[in-house]
């Protein structure tokens, strides 16, 4: 039984299963989309939203936490000065997992992980809607037709 085990250990040791989301969390930090598997794609979630959470208050003692996690400076520089800035008014949900398919090597379920606020293509629908509340009901009732344009024959009669 596994109650109460929620870390799922990617059949790794702790050293290399941290290093590895260490380094998979600098790589979405920079490309700002990774594709792996999509049990890595949970863990990573679970990894680098508490530390979106802690950039968004840049402080030392933030910073240091967050450097003690992720290990490359380059990494917390980029996530406490352009990825907070992007995400300051956002209450939590940084990242989102969409599923590719499997791969074809060995058939693993494969997924994209990227950060919510860095995708155009989504974030471009959701600022050209109109905010405005519509009826349910029909259009207006009393539509023109366009007058329809006569022949010569119908002329002449």
């Amino acid at each position: 039984m596994r109650h109460g085990k929620k870390v799922n250990h990617l059949g790794r040791k702790t050293a290399h299963r941290k290093s590895m989301l260490a380094n998979m969390a600098c790589s979405l930090i920079e490309h700002k989309r990774i594709n792996t598997t999509v049990a890595k794609a949970k863990a990573l979630k679970g990894f680098i939203e508490p530390m979106i959470t802690k950039s968004k208050d840049d402080t030392t003692h933030n910073r240091r936490i967050v450097f003690s996690r992720l290990r490359q400076k380059e990494a917390v520089t980029e996530l406490f000065r352009d990825v907070a800035a992007k995400v300051g008014d956002r209450p939590g949900g940084y990242t989102r997992i969409i599923k590719l398919g499997n791969r074809l090597g060995d058939n693993a379920d494969m997924a994209m992980i990227e950060l919510v606020d860095y995708n155009e293509i989504y974030n471009a629908d959701k600022k050209s809607k109109k905010t405005t509340r519509r009826s349910r009901r029909g259009g207006s009732s009393n539509t023109v037709t366009p007058p329809v344009a006569k022949t010569n024959n119908e002329e002449e009669e």
